[in-house]
């Protein structure tokens, strides 16, 4: 057997790979958040840490570049846990060959990108390898941050006695909310590679979300945080259904998905759930904080068109759609994203 793409697109199969094979050893878990919770970020004596690699296609794409998408990702996995960012590592593989003007660009972007975030570039490293090893160029980057000064107060609103912002801390009642519209940047990304016969005026929403999750711990009652990357909206949900042993039953009405979206995704059929976005948290609140969480990020232009878009119920252990018509459809977990390469 071989790796395919669908192993590292996010979803079952990535999640088959981890689980069976990189777990499968013996690795210590170590820290308040371990390697085995699988979470967005680990948490080692009070730091929060984490990692991620950088490979979308094409590098430059409306929106965005490679340069502010690996920022933007190590800023907002971070946040997921509930730490506030501090200062960022990052390593860059480039193609021989590669244009001095493109990398001007890139490295351009990541510090304009650091600086909107209020985070620290602080080492790293460049390699150059033979043209054909690698297409174009790679990043990865790694991120520092401490725990947010206002976590302790909001977990204690929530009447969570989890110490961070994990994926197993959901309960029957809590709200979900969704910070803006799904789907953007998987398809700002893939009709900018031009393989599909079908144009779009989509631009990626790729951003760092640290304001989201400063004004979120402000109100107070969250208690988990999630970037639906690789997999969508559908991965993320069923990470926390699984992990959590709840279930999660989502209104079809109130998800917001533009038009243009919708349409090439009903072309193409591609459920928009399943699509990545890089600038949107999904953000679980006790019920009773919910309406004054959405009211504050409202305020702000990354999460102005934010909604309430299901809850957190015991009746089932799974995701569930209601339909805008009545109906009821298990949300599945995605094998891997349908546009390979989007981050």
């Amino acid at each position: 057997m071989r790796i395919e793409l669908k192993d590292g697109a996010g979803g079952e199969a990535m999640e088959k790979i981890i689980r069976e094979i990189i777990s499968a050893y013996d690795f210590s878990d170590y820290g308040e958040v371990p390697l085995s919770a699988l979470d967005d970020s680990a948490v080692v004596e009070g730091v929060a840490f984490t990692t991620d690699s950088y490979t979308v296609r094409p590098i430059f794409f409306p929106g965005g570049d490679i340069g502010r998408l690996a920022i933007s990702g190590t800023v907002n996995d971070l946040c997921a846990i509930g730490a506030k960012p501090m200062a960022i590592s990052t390593a860059m593989i480039v193609e021989e060959g590669f244009s001095l003007e493109d990398l001007k660009k890139i490295v351009g972007s990541m510090a304009s990108t650091a600086k909107e975030a209020n985070v620290a570039i602080v080492t790293g490293d460049f390699k150059v390898v033979e043209k054909g090893s690698v297409d174009k160029i790679f990043i990865t980057a790694s991120g520092i941050g401490k725990r947010h000064p206002l976590l302790d107060e909001n977990l204690k609103k929530a009447n969570c006695h989890a110490r961070w912002l994990m994926d197993s801390n959901l309960r029957k009642g809590d709200k979900i909310i969704i910070t803006g519209y799904v789907g953007d940047h998987g398809i700002a990304v893939m009709t900018a590679r031009g393989e599909y016969g079908v144009e779009s005026n989509i631009k990626s929403d790729v951003a760092p979300l640290h304001r989201v999750l400063e004004r979120s711990l402000e109100i107070g009652g969250v208690v988990a945080l999630k970037d639906p990357t690789r997999g969508g909206v559908a991965e993320a949900l069923n990470e926390w259904s699984l992990k959590s042993k709840v279930g999660i039953e989502l209104y079809e009405k109130e998800i917001p998905v533009r038009e243009e979206v919708a349409s090439i995704c009903e072309l193409l059929g591609i459920d928009p759930l399943t699509l990545g976005n890089e600038g949107k948290f999904l953000i679980a609140v006790r019920e009773n904080y919910a309406e004054d969480v959405l009211e504050c990020i409202r305020e702000l232009p990354e999460s102005k068109d934010a909604r309430i878009i299901g809850e957190v119920t015991e009746e089932h252990n799974y995701v569930v759609l209601r339909t805008e018509v009545g109906g009821r459809r298990i949300v599945e977990r995605p094998i891997g994203d349908p546009v390979p390469r989007i981050c």
